[in-house]
């Protein structure tokens, strides 16, 4: 009686580890972006860096990782994960090339803080047994030229309704696009501003630049006009608001691996590198940070303000030595 009263519990505890769900969330530290692919099922129909997968309902899964660049081949495995966790993997190139995947945080589902903010590029996605429709844009744009020289006929579409007329006028450029995209994801991407280039039709000497609305936030360094080791860096408002995440941390190990995962997708200040420094304890975790924040950096020229947190002077050493030899 007590071994078969042992074998039910047994049975039990297995079932209800099995009924909870597991989160995923797979990232790339250089930015390779990637599709994930369960059981022969593509989960996020847009490639990114980093990839959350919710509701995970299986401890196994058969993983395929297919990159953007196909130069760099993909990655199968059998996915394992823990049943009520959140686990945070991280997709590495190896001296050899091949690629691995390696576990860097593991949190219970349960005691993860509620957060209606999305993390800056990352696409979250509840896990799917079936194709999710790809992405369908409809896009029309229309473009008028008129000369001083010429007649120019006019074809303007609105609503289905055609409209044909001759003008003659100075030279004008004018265009209108409408675009409608459907996605299934959730990203959250900062795009830098493009310029567009289009040159009018032959008589006409009339060259229309369409000045795309740039970014919105974007935070420079002011009077700053030294090297840049990346686009734009991110706001105070979205720096604070990272940091204060990082520092309600108790470990040190804990706020290093967020800090990672969290500022290794973002483009960050110098001063704003100092300053997150200052949430670490320790002389060795500060050296590993700043080592890893400084191919992130805007204005990589002032990063010598970075060796005012270390206490030895080895340390600063170290961090000029690897600087010395970064390539970018």
């Amino acid at each position: 009686m007590k071994n078969l009263f042992t074998l039910l519990t047994a049975i039990l505890l297995s079932i209800n580890l099995y009924a909870q769900n597991a989160n995923a969330i797979i990232f790339t530290e250089n930015g390779e972006r990637f599709q994930v692919v369960l059981n022969g099922v593509i989960q996020n129909t847009e490639p990114g860096t980093n990839i959350k997968l919710t509701e995970l309902v299986a401890p196994q899964y058969k993983l395929k990782i297919i990159f953007e660049d196909k130069s760099l081949g993909e990655v199968d495995k059998n996915f394992y994960l823990e049943p009520g966790a959140e686990v945070t993997y991280n997709l590495k190139r190896k001296n050899n090339g091949e690629w691995a995947l390696r576990v860097i945080s593991s949190t219970p589902i349960a005691q993860l803080p509620p957060s209606s903010t999305p993390v800056p590029n990352q696409n979250v996605v509840i896990y799917h047994t079936t194709p999710v429709p790809a992405a369908s844009t409809t896009t029309t744009t229309t473009t008028t030229y008129t000369d001083p020289n010429s007649n120019v006929n006019l074809n303007i579409g609105l609503g289905g309704v055609g409209l044909n007329m001759n003008v003659t006028g100075t030279g004008v450029g004018t265009s209108t696009t409408q675009t409608t995209t459907s996605y299934s994801t959730t990203t959250t991407t900062s795009v830098p501003p493009t310029h567009i280039h289009q040159t009018p039709p032959p008589n006409s000497t009339t060259t229309v630049v369409i000045h795309e609305h740039e970014p919105e936030h974007i935070h420079v360094v002011p009077g700053y006009s030294g090297p840049t080791g990346c686009p734009y860096p991110m706001s105070d408002q979205d720096y604070n608001g990272i940091k204060n995440s990082i520092m309600s941390k108790s470990f040190e190990s804990t706020k290093f691996d967020i800090a990672k995962q969290v500022l290794g997708q973002r483009c960050m200040t110098a001063a704003q590198v100092k300053d997150i420094l200052g949430v670490f304890d320790f002389e060795s975790t500060k050296l590993d940070f700043a080592k890893f924040a400084y191919g992130r950096t805007y204005d990589v020229g002032n990063y010598y303000m970075v060796n005012d947190v270390f206490d030895f002077e080895s340390s600063i050493t170290d961090l000029n030595r690897y600087i010395s030899s970064y390539r970018r």
